[in-house]
């Protein structure tokens, strides 16, 4: 089973839903960058389970312990960073129906067929709580960015069901993203979002939507021709996220609708960086303000052309289903293949945008990151 992702800042996460703990070994971290147990504490809170009344209500604090890599001033040593999330609230009886039956829509059947064996308990790998490596991982590397590049990676709800929000991604801040428990920073948007969640909840369903995300300040030139283009591995890195069905990069499949001459983003130069933005107002670069740079005047590639980081902010969405887990009987198969019915048990989000949202930052931030340190390996 693969678990690991990268090239130079290479991540490996390990951990079942129902075993003692998850986590993540970080191997490829720069040395000397100043690194916290409260940030990666901040991105967890945002992850966690339990958060609201329309997350899960599994009671897990998702505390960090970080094992190695880091030197008593808090400076990482280049060495690889090792982070453990112990688990506090597995509840396995909960799960003791779904040992014998495959829950709909689940990777309870295709694990089975793979490997002949499965963590029933909870789903195992499959869980979400799987992701805590990444999110943990992702921390360091919107640090890394951060520092080194002056890179930010946001994200946000962009659409809940059929209500979609109103956002600009070149101005939205984390800030407004945090002002509710969507993640959604159009209040308007976001009640009506919340009230739709809570009804489903209520009906025992589940409901599904788009996260969006920026990255602000990537500069030209980062990703690989061919099969390491950037688009391609954050589509890769972003698709493996439990629940996400699609992805889309810059106009995705709204550009197929408009003719080249209405989806080209004309290139222009401009004497000095003028700060974040597009077209007149500026963009985000990293170019020396002695040296003209180029920017577009739209950003329908949405920052990348020909796999390769253009100077204009990144932008891509990622689709999520319907949580699988429904409070209601469903058909399915047993273990013997004979058909039979399954009850919803167990505790799940009726929808799992909000939570999604530092996932995908983090499945960005650790793209970018790599592909930045490999960049800058052939400078």
């Amino acid at each position: 089973m693969s678990s690991s992702l990268g090239v130079l800042f290479r991540i490996s996460t390990f951990g079942e839903s129902h075993g003692g703990g998850v986590g993540v070994v970080v191997d490829g971290c720069p040395p000397r960058i100043p690194l916290s147990v409260e940030e990666i504490q901040f991105e967890l809170d945002r992850r966690r389970p339990g958060q609201s009344k329309i997350t899960t209500q599994r009671k897990e604090s998702d505390t960090v312990e970080i094992l190695s890599g880091l030197n008593e001033e808090g400076l990482t040593l280049g060495t690889p960073i090792a982070m453990l999330v112990r688990n506090e609230d597995a509840r396995s009886k909960d799960y003791g129906e779904m040992k014998e039956k495959y829950r709909p829509s689940h990777a309870d059947f295709a694990y089975d067929e793979k490997y002949g064996i499965r963590a029933w308990q909870g789903g195992g790998r499959s869980s979400a709580r799987e992701t805590i490596g990444r999110v943990a991982a992702g921390a360091i590397a919107k640090k890394v960015l951060k520092l080194g590049w002056g890179v930010e990676v946001l994200g946000y709800v962009e659409r809940v069901k059929d209500i979609e929000a109103s956002i600009d991604p070149l101005l939205v801040q984390l800030e407004q993203v945090e002002s509710n428990i969507v993640r959604c920073p159009d209040p308007e948007a976001a009640e009506r979002m919340l009230d739709l969640i809570e009804n489903v909840r209520k009906e025992g369903n589940s409901v599904g939507g788009v996260v969006g995300c920026v990255a602000r300040g990537v500069p030209a030139g980062w990703g690989e021709p061919v099969f390491d283009k950037l688009e391609a591995d954050l589509a890769k890195a972003v698709m493996s996220l439990p629940a996400c069905k699609g992805f889309e990069s810059g106009s995705g499949f709204a550009g197929t609708y408009l003719t080249g001459l209405e989806h080209n983003d004309a290139f222009r130069a401009a004497a000095a960086p003028q700060g974040q933005g597009t077209g007149d107002e500026g963009l985000v670069t990293n170019m020396p303000e002695t040296q003209a740079h180029v920017f577009t005047t739209s950003n329908n590639s949405g920052g990348i052309q020909g796999g390769i980081s253009n100077g204009m902010p990144v932008l891509i969405k990622a689709a999520f289903k319907p949580t699988a887990t429904v409070m209601r009987e469903q058909d399915t198969v047993n273990v013997q293949r004979e058909n039979t019915t399954l009850a919803g048990r167990g505790r799940h989000d009726p929808c799992v945008l909000p939570r999604a949202v530092p996932m995908v930052e983090a499945m960005v931030a650790l793209v970018l990151v790599d592909h930045a340190l490999r960049q800058k390996a052939i400078l």
